[in-house]
């Protein structure tokens, strides 16, 4: 009884292992699971960008805000065609020269550097200045009042970015 006893384990062991259809078993429901999570990805990646636009654009125009406003409280002289806005982005980072109380001369900076457009991937912005018409995509030049990503896809809730 032990020799038969210890025949059968021994064939036993000889035959322990998948066989082909569980392997195929497994294959299809890993597959059909990363079938599923593809679109769950994408749309976590987009909306994260979305986020990061909305900040981005959001850093941008408190920075034109704050430079208006700090140009009209300070009197520092500026082109009556910019109305107080800066002509070029990169104003924000270098800052402008002002005269504290005490009639030192200082610099006032906006922004550390211009953030990029996630859509786009470039820190090349659609520029609105206080003379363009609101729904212009063509930028006169003259000062920027606002800003938006030349970005033409569609966002999860439908709108444009270029419309953000």
């Amino acid at each position: 009884m032990t020799r038969l006893y210890s025949f059968l384990k021994k064939e036993k062991q000889k035959n322990s292992g998948f066989t082909l259809i569980e392997l195929i078993v497994v294959i299809i429901i890993i597959s059909t699971l990363a079938v599923i999570s593809i679109p769950i990805i994408e749309t976590s990646i987009k909306r994260e960008r979305e986020l990061e636009l909305k900040r981005n654009l959001r850093i941008i125009r408190e920075a034109l805000d704050e430079y208006n406003s700090f140009v009209i409280k300070n009197k520092i002289k500026f082109d009556k065609d910019t109305y107080g806005y800066p002509e070029k982005l990169e104003i924000l980072v270098k800052g402008v020269e002002y005269r504290d109380k005490k009639n030192k001369a200082r610099i006032k900076k906006f922004l550390r550097k211009i953030p990029y457009d996630p859509m786009t991937k470039s820190k090349d912005w659609g520029k609105r200045s206080y003379q363009d018409k609101r729904n212009s995509n063509h930028w006169g030049g003259e000062n920027i009042w606002d800003i938006y990503s030349k970005s033409e896809k569609t966002a999860l809730d439908g709108t444009k970015y270029s419309d953000w």
